[in-house]
């Protein structure tokens, strides 16, 4: 995690925010497994720092608990992280649908999927969920939106008839390293697609949401 701070004192010698270690040594401690796999994105994988972490992966879990979803859909796997802990927090005969339209990243990512305690809870596909979600023919309690941000509308559109009553969509990254309020940043089309799709949910009056400062930021949407 980032740290957004610029007094020294406030950081460790990795640069790593004194408050955020703090918190890290205050929750569920990472699971060794995920925490060998975090180490390996962030070696053998460029932007290693898009995977999920410690921090919003206990919270995923955490999240996956509450809602108790018989179906899980992300989009956008990268290596695996989120996919992972997300399947952890399953119970009963609950399956995760991950899908990844970069199929150079699927050697890397499949691997540590299917050799991780949680394999048999998840679908991995290579495609784009936006055309290919539908074809799986399940509904959904639960999506992770964390795809190509230029098109995030598309795919909430997209995965919006196939989510549940009450159902939750979180997207991720929509405070996009906080470039949706930076004016230099107008003309970046990662950050356009961010600030469009927080735009449209605002006044999506199909769902309730609310964003959540976590890391990149994190909206929680419930569909109505």
């Amino acid at each position: 995690m980032k740290s957004k701070t610029q007094n020294p004192n406030h950081t460790t010698l990795d640069g790593v925010s004194i408050l955020d270690e703090y918190v890290l040594s205050h929750i569920d401690a990472e699971p060794e497994y995920l925490h060998r796999l975090w180490r390996a994105t962030n070696v053998h994988m460029l932007h290693g720092r898009m995977a999920s972490g410690h921090l919003q992966g206990r919270l995923l879990k955490m999240f996956v608990k509450m809602v108790n979803p018989q179906n899980i859909i992300e989009v956008g796997t990268f290596s695996g992280y989120s996919a992972l802990c997300m399947a952890e927090g399953l119970s009963g005969d609950g399956h995760l649908y991950t899908f990844e339209i970069n199929d150079e990243q699927e050697p890397f990512t499949r691997k540590w999927i299917e050799e991780s305690p949680w394999a048999d809870r998840i679908t991995f596909i290579i495609g784009d969920a936006a055309s290919e979600a539908k074809k799986i023919g399940k509904r959904f309690d639960l999506a992770f939106l964390d795809g190509d941000k230029r098109t995030y509308v598309e795919t909430y559109e997209a995965l919006l008839p196939l989510m549940n009553k009450g159902g939750f969509i979180l997207a991720d990254n929509t405070l996009w390293d906080g470039h949706v309020t930076e004016a230099e940043y107008d003309n970046d089309r990662q950050t356009v697609g961010i600030r469009r799709f927080n735009d449209y949910i605002t006044s999506d009056n199909r769902v309730e949401k609310v964003i959540l400062p976590l890391r990149d930021g994190l909206t929680i949407i419930r569909i109505l």
